[in-house]
């Protein structure tokens, strides 16, 4: 089992930016592929970004992609989420998930954590 905790979340003002970071506890980190998703109040749980074990492979949802940049240190157990040029519609709770088979754009993801809001006023 792995658990899994974000940080980095809070508020700021459109066109900024925050990196937010999941610490996964255990020692098999570089074994899981690891995925950030978000979900804005009233809407679906969506997809974000996601690196594979070795950080060889990563993918981006459309609305993020040139803005966001996710990538890994195994050594420190951790995956990071660098947001830039923030958007008023990229307000949500955040969450990092581990998965063990793969890396995948859906939603079949093992383990989760417990989500950090981040809020961008226009």
């Amino acid at each position: 089992q792995v658990q899994l905790v974000e940080s980095g979340g809070g508020l700021v003002q459109a066109g900024g930016s925050l990196r937010l970071s999941c610490a996964a506890s255990g020692r098999t980190f570089s074994s899981y592929a690891m995925g950030w998703f978000r979900q804005a109040p009233g809407k679906e749980r969506e997809f974000v970004a996601a690196i594979s074990r070795s950080g060889g492979s990563i993918y981006y949802a459309d609305s993020v992609k040139g803005r966001f940049t996710i990538s890994r240190d195994n050594a420190k157990n951790t995956v990071y989420l660098q947001m830039n040029s923030l958007k008023p519609e990229d307000t949500a709770v955040y969450y990092c998930a581990a998965r063990t088979f793969g890396v995948t754009t859906r939603l079949e993801y093992d383990y989760w954590g417990q989500g950090t809001q981040v809020t961008v006023s226009s």
